[in-house]
């Protein structure tokens, strides 16, 4: 322990473990507790350490919870890499001064010592070319002090006066800018990775490339599947609703035995595309595929189309095998035998998934790491640059910590999705150990209660580990909620989650508002892991979904307090029904060089217009108490006048959301 204690570091996991995350361009949150004894003033200096091992940028902490000594100062990171970041605590000379010099002035005690004390500790602020950090001191600011130390040792005037002279605000600015320090007291340098900016925030939207263009054929009762270059013709329309990554489920070859029916019935017919999570047949396995969907060059066109329109290409990686699947009779082992000689198949009670092996990593360890790495840098070789993971959280963290970190080595630009609907431990330390993002419990989050206290639990220190994915649905999901809101109830969810998280996604098909489940689950009837789907997106514009989804994606990219995570306030509304958050980064943290606030007020009644009065912190939304501003509702273009405490009316028949700009008067 230094001489200033510095304690309860973070972000810090299991003391340096595993590194915190960040993005390029993120304000990245660090904290510590520092204190020191007696009386005299301490303060912090919280430093970035840059890949190549020198200090990139530094920031004096500010106090966060009076009382509690618990310091905070937010850096942001300019390039992808392993950084670091430490905190130096340190003796505050000038704050000790500045605290105990107007009451020992006011009181008439030792007033010329204690204002020569000052006079020669601005003088030794002066002196220097440059602070103890390196940062030159300009001409300007040392010629500042000198003439306050001429003021301070001025016998001529009041004692008061003199004393004004050293504590004005020019002096005050000079000495946060250049503070004196002692007793310099650095913490260890913890890790930092930082990713590129997709890491933290994106739109997904996710396809069954099959479905895309497949026709029916009444005369014959049969299907043809849609292609990869049928699904190519959908990226336009996809690209111009805002998106910046389409997601693929699985396309490899699908397995025969067992195959699954419509609405996962064991009775699958001639015809019946059977699920691509059962993956493998004589076709090939997790590196090939499926021959109804095309070939590596069809592929391949399927990627270079995306990225014209300005989308990225992520891949499903299920690790789980068809009864079909090469692996099963090439490596026997890598699978778990029953007593009565068959192969396990998935489970979770009361499901079963009698198309499914799962992987056993217990047998030969080194043999499944290394396959299933070959397997990956075949996609990423072909243009993928983002996984979604299919059920992480059935396999060895130990598995996932070794194959993340060797892709991370060799290809730091690929991200992957953890898909772990799973309890908190397993999820939380998915992220741990390497997973860029993580789908969330937000799908289940629904009442005013639950959404105040998630958006705080994933906008706090948890999100310097687990990037939040928001699904309102997914291709597996149709919580009761989505299944009897209608228009208006997808309408809120999509606003929730693309204003509550800076990562979220979106399952084709919301746009039609498709909410019919299948009785007794949280799923869709007709599920699109079973059978073909084409949809009629003539169908979707009145509903105006996809103009919402557009508008939603607008916003986000035009405002960079959306593309952040920690910098989420939850506000009090007088009524249960509306939830109000915002997102603000100073003008010295965004990119712009101006300061950036969104603010959000959502009614989660899909039947019923709702009213009440939000009370607003102004603080968090980098504004003066007791200020009026203009309120810019960026969804329906009005303009309000607000104060802190608005009184709104949403009525779900009309409008949703406000989504507001706030700028200042």
């Amino acid at each position: 322990m230094g001489r200033i204690p510095v304690v309860d570091v973070s972000p810090v996991v299991e003391a340096g473990r595993w590194p915190a995350k960040a993005a390029v361009g993120e304000a990245v949150p660090i904290r510590a507790t520092v204190f020191r004894e007696g009386h005299d003033a301490c303060a912090a200096t919280a430093v970035l350490v840059g890949p190549d091992g020198r200090d990139r940028s530094r920031a004096t902490m500010v106090d966060i919870a009076p009382g509690l000594d618990r310091l905070e100062a937010r850096l942001v990171p300019d390039e992808p890499g392993a950084w670091g970041f430490r905190v130096e605590g340190w003796s505050d000379p000038f704050g000790t001064w500045a605290h105990d010099a107007p009451l020992k002035v006011g009181a008439g005690v030792d007033v010329d010592l204690v204002l020569e004390e000052g006079a020669r500790l601005l003088e030794r602020a002066a002196d220097r070319a440059a602070d103890d950090a390196g940062t030159p001191v300009t001409e300007e600011a040392r010629t500042l002090l000198r003439d306050a130390v001429t003021a301070l040792r001025d016998e001529t005037r009041p004692a008061e006066a003199r004393l004004a002279a050293g504590l004005s605000a020019e002096v005050r600015a000079v000495l946060a800018a250049h503070p004196v320090r002692e007793l310099l007291s650095p913490s260890p340098v913890y890790p930092l990775v930082v990713d590129r900016p997709l890491a933290l925030a994106g739109a997904w939207y996710e396809i069954f490339p099959r479905s895309i263009g497949a026709t029916y054929d009444e005369a014959t009762g049969t299907w043809t599947s849609g292609t990869l270059r049928t699904a190519a013709e959908d990226l336009p329309r996809i690209a111009g609703m805002g998106f910046d990554v389409v997601y693929l489920t699985p396309i490899h070859p699908i397995g025969t035995t067992h195959r699954k029916g419509r609405n996962n019935t064991l009775d699958a017919r001639p015809g019946d595309p059977g699920s691509p999570y059962a993956i493998g047949s004589p076709d090939g396995g997790h590196d090939a595929i499926d021959p109804t969907l095309g070939d590596f060059a069809d592929f391949d066109a399927f990627v270079a189309r995306a990225r014209a329109e300005g989308l990225e290409v992520a891949l499903d990686l299920a690790l789980q095998c068809s009864p079909d699947h090469p692996w099963v009779a090439e490596h026997p082992e890598w699978f778990t035998t029953r007593l009565d000689g068959t192969i396990a198949y998935a489970e979770n009670p009361p499901k079963k998934y009698q198309d499914i092996y799962p992987l056993n990593f217990d047998n030969d360890p080194a043999g499944i790491y290394a396959e299933v790495r070959r397997v990956l840098q075949v996609w990423i070789d072909h243009g993928v640059t983002a996984f979604r993971v299919d059920n992480p959280h059935t396999k060895p963290l130990a598995f996932w910590e070794w194959l993340l970190a060797d892709v991370r080595a060799s290809h730091p630009e690929v991200v992957f999705l953890s898909e772990a609907f799973t309890r908190p431990a397993m999820m939380l330390n998915l992220a741990r150990v390497g997973f860029h993002q993580s789908y969330t419990y937000f799908t289940w989050r629904n009442t005013k209660e639950e959404l105040e206290e998630y958006l705080a639990e994933v906008g706090d220190e948890q999100g310097s580990w687990m990037r939040p994915s928001f699904w309102p649905t997914t291709h597996d999901i149709l919580t009761p909620t989505m299944q009897t809101g209608g228009v208006a109830g997808f309408a809120l969810r999509a606003v929730l989650a693309a204003l509550g998280a800076p990562t979220w996604g979106i399952y084709t098909g919301y746009e039609l508002v498709e909410d019919v489940p299948r009785p007794g689950v949280e799923e869709q009837i007709d599920n699109e892991k079973y059978e073909f789907k084409p949809r009629d997106w003539a169908a979707a514009e009145p509903l105006g979904i996809s103009r919402l989804l557009r508008s939603l994606n607008t916003i986000r990219r035009a405002h960079p307090a959306l593309q952040q995570l920690r910098n989420v306030t939850v506000h009090p509304t007088s009524s249960p029904s509306l939830v109000a958050f915002s997102r603000h980064l100073p003008a010295h943290l965004s990119p712009t060089g101006v300061a950036d606030t969104v603010l959000a007020v959502v009614n989660l009644d899909p039947r019923s217009a709702q009213d009440g009065v939000v009370d607003l912190d102004l603080a968090a939304l980098g504004l003066e108490p007791g200020s009026r501003f203009v309120a810019h509702d960026v969804l329906s273009q009005e303009v309000y006048a607000w104060d802190e405490r608005p009184w709104v009316r949403l009525d779900p028949q009309q409008r949703v959301a406000h989504v507001i700009v706030v700028e200042r008067v």
